[in-house]
């Protein structure tokens, strides 16, 4: 099937990215014998130093107790530097893991996800791989593939029929159904109520329903049956939809940046567009957007202010997805990343390089005057981040990964790094991650979230890392990080996610990094490259 599925993306690769391409979407296949171990009657994680997700500082020794899917106990074990009495500490386990000197995070979620599918990776289990290989053991889909197969793969994860991590789903408008178009308010009133019987978790607005009185009533009937809501406030719409005007109409979150400083526009009603701008041309869409820093009002005066204000007292949640726009102000950068060669797809590949047809690859003369722009804008964007979390705002992670050079899992910690340059300590960071991104997801449902912190009685969604996250990020990238072993006085790899622990079954997080290299050289072989070939450059 693999083999049968890889020529047909070649095939399609060939004829372009439009609608109706040869190869479909493949689900993840069944999960094998030696594909996690577990769930366990008793697992024991020992003396591990535990983040659990709240903000709180780390501590340990630490043992950790689970029992199924669930954590039961997390207690402290001894100090540091003292032998542990082993009397003292919880037994009974059918598994241990070792993990005196690691860290122990709750499983990451990120939340906003898309799973790609042919041509550019057809097989769902590419991205579910490199997710978990990566600690993300919760995805929200906004929508993660279609609307009946998105329905059948979040109900394999929860029975954990597919290695796969958890999934919310998330829907567009409309998406589903076959009852005509949601024109009219109360259109648009019985689909959310359709969708939610169907298991629907939450809506996505892109360009899609935007329309005040449309999206109004959307949103109204979403928040009645304790559906969430985000919105991608995109430029055909925003004139008519900014942050400001969604927030009120009771919107729960935002995703990416759009609408944000339409609502601080200084001297417009309305981005002034340069005159021969066309949507459809991604260079335009993509570099126009950026002038936003120089339209708006600037921080800290009374309509930043207000506006930083007014969504704080509303609970609104900000996923900003910094990452897949990361490469406008550096494409060099995001397209020689040290992780292409082995774990990037050349379909991927494909899809990423310059193409009128593919979302997102809009490279079609990018300079030195767009990047300088976006280095710009980054500037402004996060200086309102900054002030909306010291307000006491909530920002979540989320990667909207599978375009701009951008690969699952991998573009997820570079979100982290960004919110850490964003001005976030660390711990927050983390929690940004982890609480508030499961705070986003199940607060509007009026429910506890039964991830995002590690505790007692939550589910056994976990992460273990050999290496001191908080001291440095990047010890969570599938590649590790670069140190000098002053003994040896040679550099090496360290760090990468040991383990990914999701519903008390246990992954090996570089297996599944092992599992995609070897499909990224499967890829190959079928293209007539070398297993090893580098990805073709200019």
């Amino acid at each position: 099937m693999r083999r049968l599925t890889l020529a047909l993306v070649a095939a399609s690769v060939t004829l372009g990215f439009a609608a109706g391409a040869v190869a479909q979407t493949i689900p993840a296949p069944d999960r094998q014998a030696g594909e996690g171990d577990g769930p366990h009657g008793r697992l024991i994680i020992r003396g591990a130093m535990v983040i659990d997700g709240t903000g709180a500082p780390p501590g340990g020794p630490t043992d950790i107790v689970i029992e199924g899917n669930r954590i039961v106990s997390i207690q402290s074990v001894g100090y540091p530097g003292v032998s542990i009495n082993e009397d003292s500490r919880p037994g009974g386990a059918d598994r241990e893991i070792d993990a005196h000197g690691m860290y122990v995070l709750p499983g990451f979620i990120d939340n906003h996800t898309h799973a790609g599918g042919a041509p550019k990776n057809p097989e769902l289990s590419y991205a579910y791989k490199l997710w978990l290989a990566h600690g993300i053991t919760t995805v929200r889909g906004v929508a993660l593939t279609g609307f009946e197969q998105s329905l059948s793969e979040q109900a394999r994860s929860a029975a954990n029929e597919i290695v796969a991590p958890r999934i919310i789903n998330y829907q567009r408008p409309g998406s589903g159904w076959d009852r005509g178009s949601i024109d009219t308010p109360e259109k648009g009133r019985e689909w959310v109520r359709w969708a939610h019987e169907r298991g629907v978790d939450g809506i996505k607005f892109h360009t899609q329903a935007m329309e005040p009185r449309l999206f109004g009533a959307i949103v109204d009937e979403a928040n009645q049956v304790g559906m969430g809501t985000t919105a991608h406030l995109s430029q055909p719409r925003v004139a008519q939809m900014n942050v400001r005007d969604a927030a009120r109409a009771g919107l729960t979150g935002m995703t990416h940046f759009y609408g944000l400083f339409e609502s601080l526009l200084r001297d417009h009603q309305s981005q002034p567009y340069r005159l021969d701008y066309n949507y459809q041309n991604e260079q335009h869409r993509f570099a126009e957007v950026a002038q936003l820093w120089r339209l708006s009002h600037d921080r800290g005066s009374e309509p930043w202010n207000d506006l930083v204000r007014e969504l704080v007292d509303r609970g609104f949640f900000i996923n900003p997805t910094m990452t897949i726009y990361e490469a406008n102000r550096d494409v060099m950068r995001a397209r020689e990343a040290e992780w292409h060669d082995r774990y990037t797809l050349p379909s991927m590949w494909d899809f990423y390089r310059p193409n009128r047809r593919a979302h997102g690859s809009y490279w079609f003369y990018w300079g030195t005057e767009e990047e300088a722009e976006w280095r710009a804008f980054y500037r402004k964007w996060m200086d309102f981040l900054a002030d909306f979390h010291r307000a006491g705002g909530r920002i979540t992670a989320g990667a909207d990964a599978g375009f701009i050079y951008k690969n699952y899992g991998f573009a997820y910690i570079e979100e982290l790094e960004l919110l850490r340059e964003m001005g976030l300590h660390p711990l927050e960071v983390i929690r940004a991650a982890t609480m508030y991104a499961a705070q986003e997801i199940w607060e509007v449902k009026g429910e506890e979230p039964p991830v995002g912190t590690l505790e007692p009685g939550k589910l056994a969604d976990l992460i273990i890392v050999e290496e001191n996250p908080l001291a440095n990020l990047k010890v969570l990238y599938g590649t590790g990080a670069v140190k000098l072993d002053d003994e040896t006085g040679e550099a090496a790899r360290v760090g990468g996610v040991r383990w990914t622990i999701k519903d008390g079954i246990v992954y090996d997080a570089r297996q599944l990094l092992e599992d995609v290299a070897q499909m990224v050289r499967e890829q190959k072989v079928e293209r007539g490259m070398a297993p090893d070939a580098p990805l073709p450059r200019y």
